[in-house]
């Protein structure tokens, strides 16, 4: 993304904000009542339900980005793994504590990494069945490609030290509960 891509992406943005409360509205009931003064309580569902909407446009922002980088033989699943990856070599274990991914789809999507020469596999010296995982030059600039893109995004989204703030604090209470959760289906009894 040049400068000009991402300065009409700035300017998009802060149109798109002006009409971000009314959309913001459809699509968490209580909220446009919430400006109003009489906020409804929004449940831990709905806040899942957002973040899995918000984790679906994430994902289309990543496809976007690699149609426009010519990347066709990958998805934003596979260049999610790309980033975790980052500067590591870590076997296969470490990668899904890192991202939470399900075990088969990881062996999938690494098969297509490597395939596409973005990822090396090195057996493990201490246990063949085990594999070491880096990226290889190719998957380097794409990693490097990608990261530049969301800085582009981040300076267009995060404005101010307010939106800083804003993101902390919601990173924090999406931690909490990624914990919380966590901790919950582990801990609760059966029948409750």
């Amino acid at each position: 993304m040049n400068d000009d891509d991402a300065i009409n992406l700035s300017r998009n943005l802060s149109n798109d904000h002006i009409s971000l409360s009314a959309q913001a509205a459809q699509t968490v009931p209580g909220l446009l009542d919430a400006e109003l003064g009489e906020l409804e309580q929004i449940t831990y569902f709905e806040l899942a339900r957002l973040m899995e909407r918000a984790s679906r446009r994430f994902s289309g922002l990543i496809r976007a980005e690699l149609t426009r980088l010519r990347v066709d033989d990958l998805g934003p699943a596979q260049a999610m793994i790309l980033l975790a990856i980052g500067d590591s070599e870590l076997s296969v274990a470490e990668l899904l504590d890192r991202g939470h991914y399900v075990g088969s789809n990881v062996s999938y999507y690494l098969k297509q990494l490597a395939d596409g020469d973005y990822i090396d596999r090195v057996a493990s010296q201490r246990d063949k069945r085990s594999a070491r995982i880096k990226l290889t030059e190719k998957g380097r600039q794409l990693r490097a490609n990608l990261r530049d893109a969301a800085m582009i995004y981040e300076r267009a989204v995060n404005r101010s030290d307010q939106d800083q703030r804003m993101l902390e604090t919601a990173f924090e209470t999406l931690h909490q509960l990624e914990l919380a959760w966590g901790s919950f289906t582990v801990r609760r009894p059966s029948g409750e």
